[in-house]
């Protein structure tokens, strides 16, 4: 592998300055960003910035992509070092490290959580990254397929048949190796699973992160983990008190 050249370093010293300004700018002024006073403030003339971002949607989404993958793989480290048998202790794991992740960074979680930004359209390259947390959420459930608590933790209603033609589309396109399930509960009924979860915790911690729960909750440490805990048990995680 060859080094980068001086040229190459210089320009990803820059452009990491630019986002470096750029992220600033998010937390005063939203996601409503000029490029002229981004580029100000990281002492550039606007065409100089253009020849790193060509459009404040393109600075958008290496905002965006760098949020995504900077949970993520805070979510997937910490999870990684809870036992694998351990089921109820990485959802809890997860749980925790995406609150801590978006209470450190309110306002990179409310440009990939909140409301969409007007006028812009993320291109498909943000997908993978946004998927990463769902990824490892699904990942502890796949991994406990086919034990008796996992049976009984899936719900028995079925899934509508045009959701399950949905998730199987997700899962012919699924990252990776998946492990051996006997099955049931099929894949697709564990996906479903996963994605009320994910929904479940990030609409828990949007509500934290957004100030829904001011002058309701002062327990939020103890609220918090009592929430997940209550929602692992949809899925039978249930970790040690």
């Amino acid at each position: 592998m060859t080094s980068k050249t001086l040229r190459e370093r210089l320009r990803a010293g820059v452009r990491e300055e630019i986002l470096a300004v750029a992220r600033r700018h998010l937390a005063s002024e939203g996601a409503n960003l000029s490029l002229r006073a981004v580029a100000r403030d990281a002492g550039l003339v606007p065409s100089a910035l253009y020849r790193y971002f060509d459009s404040r949607d393109a600075l958008l989404t290496a905002l965006i992509t760098e949020a995504y993958e900077d949970v993520g793989a805070s979510v997937a480290a910490a999870e990684a070092a809870v036992p694998r048998a351990d089921a109820g202790g990485r959802w809890l794991t997860v749980c925790r490290t995406v609150r801590a992740w978006a209470l450190a960074h309110p306002a990179e979680y409310a440009l990939i959580y909140g409301s969409p930004v007007p006028g812009y359209a993320a291109p498909e390259d943000t997908v993978s990254p946004a998927a990463r947390v769902l990824i490892t959420l699904s990942g502890i459930l796949f991994d406990s397929a086919g034990t008796a608590s996992q049976h009984a933790a899936i719900p028995v209603r079925p899934l509508p048949a045009a959701v399950r033609e949905d998730l199987t589309r997700l899962m012919n396109h699924w990252p990776g190796e998946l492990p051996e399930t006997q099955g049931p509960p099929s894949y697709e009924d564990l996906l479903a699973m996963a994605l009320t979860l994910w929904t479940h915790l990030f609409g828990l911690v949007g509500f934290e992160t957004f100030g829904r729960l001011n002058d309701m909750i002062e327990a939020r440490d103890e609220y918090f983990d009592h929430q997940v805990q209550m929602i692992g048990t949809l899925a039978g995680l249930t970790a040690a008190p």
